[in-house]
Parts: structure tokens; C-alpha cells; sequence
């Protein structure tokens, strides 16, 4: 439901601007874009359960865009952006933990409990992202862009496994399970069907014109909308999708 309603905003948001434009634009722009996302699924705060991020390691996430912004004033100061996003959010890390929340699978045998040791993710977001932000054009070398997104993951992975520590089953104080560092050893955990489809959240970035035609900018993507579902209680930390976009642009008009 909430998706439904932030698409039904930015719609109207995209046709009151619309008919503004109709009035006061003079000047379309329109650039492709090509970047890289750094980022992660991350809760807000660094909660106490986990103690230390042993390593974090770069995907293929890379992003290909188009853009059109049309601006409202003679003056070109000021506009509005819609563009398109084909991308990859994701992120690989490995965490030190203690008494973090687990459901694992080793062999045949599921486990829940209390996990203290080491936990490797990764995740895999491939989808389209829609941006609607408004243009600030502070001269001919910089703009800002502020607004919501919208993104649709098409093909989500959200996997791992727990290794070189035990689990406490059910409760601190249940049974101890030590788990190894071998696929054997290890607890191995799959969250997929759990990852929400639709994100939404707020982008917020700066464009460098170099040239004429190119460019570089640098777009930061705060997620509002949870990765996964409410019903998803395993892992007891929310998280959310945080990225970065880095890259290069080049203006066709």
C-alpha cells in the first residue's frame, strides 16, 4: 500500500510540474549517465549485538541511466528531473557478532538462536530506480538535486552464512551448536522471499558539468521503505538500503 501511495505522489508531483513547465519552460536538458553504487542494507545506528566489520567487499554494481530535466524560469535556475535507473544495489561483508539472531541451515537441520561469531552477506538488488527531484542550477558549472525515489527490484538475493562461532539454540542459555568455517561447519542462511520488491525513499545529489557535453556527479540514495518485509522478524535489526552513485554523465541537449 505505502508504494502505491509515493507512486501516486510522484505521478501528480510529475503532472503539476508538467503544467507548470507548460507555462514557464524554455529549455529542455537531457544527459545519459553512467555509475557505480557503494553502499549497503544497513540498520540505522550500529546496534549492540554487532561488534565489529571484519570486511567489505565492492560488487558489480554498476548504473545506467537517462535523464530529462525541464526547467521553469528563463534564467535556467531552476527545474524538475525525471530519469530512469537500471542498476545493482548490492554489498558483500563480513561482521563480528555476539548474541545476533539467527536462523541457519546446516545439512538438513534448520536452527534459531542466539548467534555469536562471525556472519558473511550478500546482496544482490537488480532493478529499475525512478528519481523526481527538483533542480537547483547554482551556475553553469554545479547543479543540486533533491526528491523521492521510487526503485522496483526485479531480482533480489539477500544470503550468507554464520561461521567460527556457536549458536545458543532458541535463547542465550539453550544448547550450543558450534559452527565452523567450512561449507560443512557452517550455518548457511537464505532471506530472499523476505525482500520487499518496491523501495522508496529520498536521493539527494550534485552534478559538475566539465565541458559542454560531460560531466561527473555524485548521487547519495537514502531508503525510507525497509528491505524487508514487516512480517520478517529473524533478523531483529531493520535495515535499509543506502547508497551511493558515482560516475560520469554526458549531455545531449
Amino acid at each position: 500500500m505505502k508504494h502505491r501511495i509515493l507512486l501516486l505522489i510522484l505521478t501528480l508531483s510529475l503532472c503539476a510540474g508538467t503544467a507548470t513547465a507548460q507555462k514557464f519552460a524554455d529549455h529542455w536538458e537531457h544527459s545519459f549517465r553512467l555509475g557505480y553504487n557503494i553502499g549497503g542494507n544497513m540498520p540505522m545506528g550500529l546496534p549492540a549485538t554487532i561488534r565489529h566489520l571484519n570486511s567489505y567487499t565492492p560488487q558489480p554494481n554498476p548504473s545506467l541511466g537517462f535523464d530529462a530535466i525541464m526547467f521553469l524560469n528563463k534564467h535556467q535556475r531552476w527545474g524538475i528531473q525525471l530519469g530512469v535507473r537500471i542498476e545493482n544495489r548490492g554489498m558483500a561483508e563480513d561482521a563480528q557478532v555476539k548474541n545476533y539472531h539467527m536462523e541457519i541451515t546446516r545439512g538438513n537441520q534448520t536452527l534459531a538462536g542466539m548467534f555469536t561469531g562471525d556472519v558473511y552477506t550478500k546482496v544482490t538488488q537488480w532493478g529499475a530506480t525512478v528519481p523526481l527531484r527538483a533542480v537547483w542550477r547554482i551556475n553553469p558549472k554545479w547543479d543540486l538535486k533533491l526528491g523521492p525515489y521510487l526503485t522496483y527490484v526485479a531480482y533480489g538475493k539477500f544470503e550468507g552464512w554464520a561461521h567460527g562461532g556457536y549458536l545458543r539454540v532458541n535463547d542465550p542459555t539453550g544448547p550450543r551448536v558450534e559452527l565452523g568455517e567450512t561449507p560443512a561447519e557452517r550455518g548457511d542462511y537464505d532471506f530472499s522471499e523476505n525482500m520487499r520488491r518496491w523501495q522508496y525513499g529520498f536521493m539527494l545529489g550534485a552534478d559538475w558539468h566539465i565541458g559542454r557535453r560531460f560531466g561527473a556527479y555524485a548521487d547519495l540514495s537514502w531508503g525510507v521503505s525497509k528491505t524487508f518485509h514487516n512480517s520478517f522478524t529473524t533478523i531483529e535489526q531493520d535495515l535499509y538500503p543506502v547508497y551511493l552513485t558515482l560516475g560520469a554523465s554526458y549531455r545531449i541537449h
